[in-house]
């Protein structure tokens, strides 16, 4: 459930530390669920940021956190109390050590399948071979590409699960009215969830 979750929301934020520094930048991701035990990210960032600084040999573990549907949940919404607001959400937290990709085919391969993947669905679909080579080999050097063998994989899902099944179905059918940001993804994993539990 954590790598679909890493796929479907995969913009993550890579935190590490640079001179002891905590250090964050936004990012999007590509998973390949088979490298490794728990999978490795793939990605890349401007040379101009220092972020890439951290990687290496002997490097630290970095942390990607990639956030799913959250929203707020109101004590009007359920039918059991009392009850104080809070908020539902689904997270994944991904650690390991980020380590720099120097092979250019590799790097062409990671960027290939990123293009692949943010352009599927299009009628004409962008790809690297319409662009000219010349353009593209500079724009190549200007990046960092990278990888994180993940050591480990932290998934937390808060979906009213502690909750009784009325009061889940309740939460449900707030949130699939109340028109707010993420509120349609959130009440269909609660409704996925409390499905699996629905004799709670």
């Amino acid at each position: 459930m954590c790598h679909d979750l890493i796929e479907k929301y995969a913009f993550g934020i890579l935190i590490s530390h640079i001179d002891g520094v905590p250090y964050a930048t936004h990012l999007p991701f590509l998973l390949d669920r088979d490298g490794g035990g728990n999978g490795t990210l793939l990605g890349h960032m401007a040379l101009a940021n220092p972020h890439w600084r951290a990687f290496g040999d002997g490097a630290a573990d970095s942390l990607v956190i990639f956030q799913g549907p959250h929203g707020y949940v109101s004590p009007r919404w359920y039918v059991n109390g009392p009850v104080v607001p809070s908020w539902n959400y689904v997270v994944v937290h991904a650690y390991g050590a980020p380590k720099p990709i120097g092979d250019p085919d590799a790097i062409e391969q990671m960027l290939v399948r990123l293009t692949a993947r943010e352009e599927a669905g299009a009628q004409q679909p962008w790809c690297m071979d319409s662009v000219d080579e010349k353009f593209l080999r500079g724009m190549k050097r200007g990046i960092a590409a990278f990888e994180i063998p993940l050591a480990r994989l932290e998934g937390k899902w808060k979906l009213s699960q502690n909750r009784a099944y009325a009061d889940r179905e309740k939460v449900i059918a707030a949130l699939r009215e109340s028109g707010a940001p993420d509120s349609a993804a959130l009440a269909d994993l609660m409704a996925a969830e409390a499905g699996k539990n629905r004799d709670r």
